[in-house]
């Protein structure tokens, strides 16, 4: 059986400061352990910022936050070439993205050639200024948050980013026992978040959740996920063809694997089962399908359509190595 102690210990830290968001705080630990960058979409005021920061802070490492605004520029993020007047030469003054965990705060409330500056650091872990390529930290992951009612001074990620990010969740308000905790902690002086492990420790627990046993039949699931919500008539759904203009990429599939493997680690297993794929299936696929205005003027989402597909779509035994 895996030892995923560290990691229930530091989730346990984070708690100190967030009440409630259980799913929200798995979800963040499972794209560490994947090294996966998160989305993070809520109204104000539910703590997204803070989820994210109290977590930075149990991990250690280096940690910078942006605050993403319409002002920005790429060279805020990744760094520019500066001229060095005692030398005559150009240095490279490198950017806040050169950390372990990058909090880019409000996304999208940069425009698109900010936001499309992170592609190729997300990607491949590399930044390149003028001729020169940098390579950032390792761990490295980007943890970004949005808000979903504002319109005003905001601009949409582009497609070609959203996917590259391993998952989006949305978080939701919290109960009223919940936000009866939340307020009464408000009173006193916050908890101070104890550093629990350090990058090389993070790298260490991912590597063990890299040897987590993944069954073919649960990767032939997370294809035939994939395809299906771009062709949803192969499982009989003919009638949803129309609300998707472009279905799942095939990242998706590979997310939702590395995703359900790391997942499976947290929960103590050395074997993913498919209730591990089905519980992040939403988070993993919602934000990569492009729907139709038809899906818009209908009030379809993308998590009635992953709802339908999911019903209709069967799902592989539960099996283990060896079991």
């Amino acid at each position: 059986m895996p030892d995923a102690g560290p990691i229930e210990q530091v989730l346990y830290e984070v708690k100190k400061t967030i009440v409630g968001q259980d799913p929200l705080l798995e979800r963040l630990v499972v794209a560490l352990l994947a090294r996966g960058h998160i989305l993070v979409e809520g109204v104000p005021g539910l703590a997204k910022t803070l989820a994210v920061k109290s977590l930075a802070e149990a991990i250690g490492g280096a940690f910078h936050r942006v605050q993403f605004t319409p002002d920005l520029v790429p060279a805020d993020i990744l760094g520019t070439r500066v001229y060095h007047q005692p030398t005559g030469e150009f240095q490279v003054s490198l950017g806040p993205v050169f950390t372990n965990l990058l909090l880019a705060d409000e996304i999208n409330r940069a425009p698109a050639k900010v936001q499309s500056a992170l592609l190729e650091v997300m990607q491949e872990r590399q930044v390149t200024i003028g001729r020169e390529t940098h390579r950032v930290p390792n761990p490295f992951l980007v943890m970004a948050t949005q808000n979903p009612i504002e319109s005003e001074g905001t601009y949409p990620l582009p497609e070609a980013q959203t996917d590259r990010f391993m998952m989006k969740v949305l978080v939701g308000y919290p109960s009223v026992t919940e936000e009866f905790v939340i307020v009464e902690r408000a009173l006193s002086p916050a908890a101070v978040i104890q550093r629990i492990i350090d990058p090389e420790t993070l790298v260490g627990l991912q590597e063990r959740a890299d040897r987590v046993y993944v069954d073919p039949s649960l990767i032939e699931f997370a294809v035939n996920l994939a395809h299906a919500t771009r062709e949803p008539g192969r499982i009989g759904l003919d009638d949803l063809a129309r609300y998707v203009t472009y279905g799942a990429s095939p990242r998706s599939s590979i997310s939702l694997v590395l995703a359900g493997r790391a997942l499976a680690f947290v929960r103590g297993r050395d074997y993913v089962v498919p209730g591990d794929l089905l519980d992040l299936a939403p988070d993993v696929l919602r934000h990569r399908l492009v729907l139709s205005y038809e899906a818009l003027s209908d009030d379809v989402t993308a998590d009635l359509i992953l709802q339908k597909i999911l019903a209709n779509l069967p799902v592989p035994e539960p099996a283990g190595r060896g079991r």
